[in-house]
């Protein structure tokens, strides 16, 4: 790969996850602050993310994987969320906020998978190549903590009082703006099929889905939808967590973890070739629990050491389960449909699985809201719970096996 393809894609990651890091990590915070949202509207609120999710693989097979270039759907999809950024950030009415955030996050969502499909059309070699392009994703998402808490100071207690959240709308539609226009010139990424004699299930990317049957992929698209049921309490509820117990500097702490996400993505090829996809993936799961377990007992005071760790598992966790599992589904897929495979391993995490954990995140979240105050410790116990419960699952049901890696 030449050096300005690499500075090419490491730019888009890194703007990619600015953008998202950018609003998404105090979303809970604005929703309760500046809007008044319930538990039951918060999860509605963030349930948007599942059904952009949910609608991704069919734009993907549309679009990406059948008629035009996915860097240009990239800068269409990007400036079209610049615009949308911008009009929450003017909204205080919940009811007319949430058109918004579906509309937006049915047109963010895909650009997920076509990242991830512009990069690998770039690469020999994914296991060895695409962590050190997808790192800078995560020194984006960073960044933008870091920038909310210690450069414009939006999450103290006094600005989040001033409604001071809104401005992360603003950041993002503008970095939104920036890659949309930089996605036009980003390395060509044709389609991968021609137009003509293509079916309506080839139309739709459906094809994807005859890699569920395979018995391996099966158990893993599977467990990819159990896991994110644990993982939308952490989107839905940390941020609001930390900010209700007092931590200072919520945003900023949660970088912590992308630090960390920073740091184990660069290390997943080592453990690739040392201990295989399925242990990896296992050391992913395991984290879950470990993490929620520690957000259960800990505290701000004796016990902050306990958050901290939590926060910093987040590498493990993320890089563990969704990136290897990213790479693993691009080794497994077919050169024809591997845009419409990413789309559909989208589907079942930030689609279906996390559309079922913020149902029920928001659920509890009210359940365990007592006088204004929530019962965290309750509330973290039932994902920890439930992590462990797909680790065992997976571990029982998953057939180790060796993986060519190279494109």
């Amino acid at each position: 790969m030449k050096n300005s393809t690499r500075l090419q894609l490491s730019l888009m990651m890194f703007l990619e996850f600015f953008i998202w890091g950018g609003w998404f990590v105090t979303f809970g915070i604005f929703l309760s602050e500046n809007l008044s949202a319930s538990g039951a509207e918060a999860a509605k609120a963030f349930s948007t993310q599942s059904w952009g999710a949910i609608i991704a693989p069919f734009i993907i097979g549309l679009i990406a994987d059948r008629f035009f270039n996915a860097e240009r759907i990239l800068g269409v999809l990007h400036l079209m969320g610049a615009f949308l950024m911008y009009q929450m950030s003017q909204i205080t009415s919940f009811e007319v906020f949430y058109p918004y955030v579906l509309g937006y996050m049915i047109a963010y969502m895909p650009t997920l998978a076509l990242v991830n499909s512009i990069s690998f059309h770039q690469m020999n070699d994914t296991a060895k190549e695409f962590s050190s392009i997808r790192v800078f994703g995560t020194v984006g998402w960073i960044l933008s903590g870091m920038a909310i808490s210690y450069l414009f100071q939006w999450d103290s207690q006094e600005a989040i009082a001033q409604g001071a959240m809104k401005n992360t709308f603003l950041m993002t539609a503008t970095a939104s703006a920036v890659l949309g226009i930089f996605s036009f010139t980003l390395p060509k990424t044709p389609p991968s099929t021609q137009k003509e004699n293509v079916s309506l299930v080839k139309i739709l990317g459906l094809d994807a889905l005859s890699l569920l049957k395979e018995r391996n992929f099966l158990f893993f698209f599977v467990a990819s939808v159990l896991i994110c049921i644990p993982l939308a309490f952490y989107y839905q509820n940390a941020a609001p967590f930390l900010s209700e117990i007092g931590m200072a500097n919520p945003a900023a702490k949660m970088s912590i973890g992308q630090i960390s996400e920073a740091l184990f993505i660069l290390a997943l090829p080592v453990f690739f070739k040392r201990f295989g996809f399925k242990k990896t993936i296992l050391i992913g799961m395991l984290a879950w629990g470990i993490r929620y377990m520690l957000f259960a007992y800990g505290d701000v005071d004796e016990k902050a050491y306990m958050l901290l760790i939590g926060i910093a598992l987040h590498g493990i966790c993320y890089d563990f389960f969704f990136v290897s599992g990213q790479i693993y589904t691009d080794a497994k897929a077919c050169e024809e449909n591997k845009s419409a495979a990413q789309g559909l391993i989208t589907l079942a995490t930030y689609g279906v699985g996390m559309l079922i954990g913020f149902e029920i995140a928001g659920g509890i979240a009210d359940y365990y809201l007592v006088d204004e105050i929530h019962d965290w410790k309750s509330i973290w116990q039932a994902p920890a719970l439930f992590a462990i419960l797909v680790f065992v699952l997976f571990s029982l049901t998953f057939k180790d096996e060796k993986i060519d890696y190279n494109s």
